[in-house]
């Protein structure tokens, strides 16, 4: 398994974990994410779990308490970045228990092969969904620009899996996001 595809082992435990427990964020970190996101953005937020909905937040916690460190304020679209990396998994439908049978399977047959259809194809059903799972990465950037977001956080989602040698991405906040992200 690549580091920069799943996330540690350490961290996909916790992820599993925290997945567990119902519900989003507290009142007041749903004030604050909502607080910092577009319209459309906001609308993509109520579509996450309440699960992904807590992880945005303690993500975008985090990367705010780095990256205000410098003595300058936290641009609004990286803290919508980090609130909004992982929306794309919202078009899978896909819950904790599948989530994590389908990252098995890509940890054994492979991320590219179960994302990818010989000839083009269209898969349809559980084929379909993990799919979208598995490239929630793109799917997400793709639901952001449809949103109105900024290109930062569209590209921000669409980049956070990749390792840092590839990130566009002024580096000190790219970097600042996927260590708040804890893969």
């Amino acid at each position: 398994m690549g580091k920069g595809e799943f996330g540690s082992a350490g961290h996909l435990a916790t992820r599993f974990f925290v997945a567990l427990w119902p519900g989003g964020p507290s009142a007041s970190g749903e004030a604050w994410a909502l607080g910092n996101l577009l319209p459309g953005e906001q609308e993509l937020w109520h579509r996450m779990s309440g699960p992904d909905r807590r992880h945005g937040v303690a993500v975008a916690r985090r990367a705010e308490k780095d990256l205000a460190s410098t003595g300058s304020p936290v641009p609004r679209e990286v803290l919508a970045a980090a609130l909004l990396h992982d929306v794309g998994k919202v078009e899978s439908g896909l819950g904790t228990f599948a989530r994590v049978g389908v990252t098995l399977a890509a940890l054994v047959a492979g991320r590219e092969r179960l994302a990818s259809f010989p000839n083009g194809g269209t898969p349809s059903g559980l084929r379909r969904r993990a799919a979208l799972y598995l490239t929630h990465d793109k799917v997400g950037a793709r639901l952001l620009r449809e949103a109105g977001s900024e290109g930062l956080t569209a590209t921000w989602a669409e980049e956070h899996h990749l390792p840092s040698d590839a990130w566009t991405l002024d580096g000190r906040v790219a970097g600042a996001l996927k260590a708040a992200d804890g893969d």
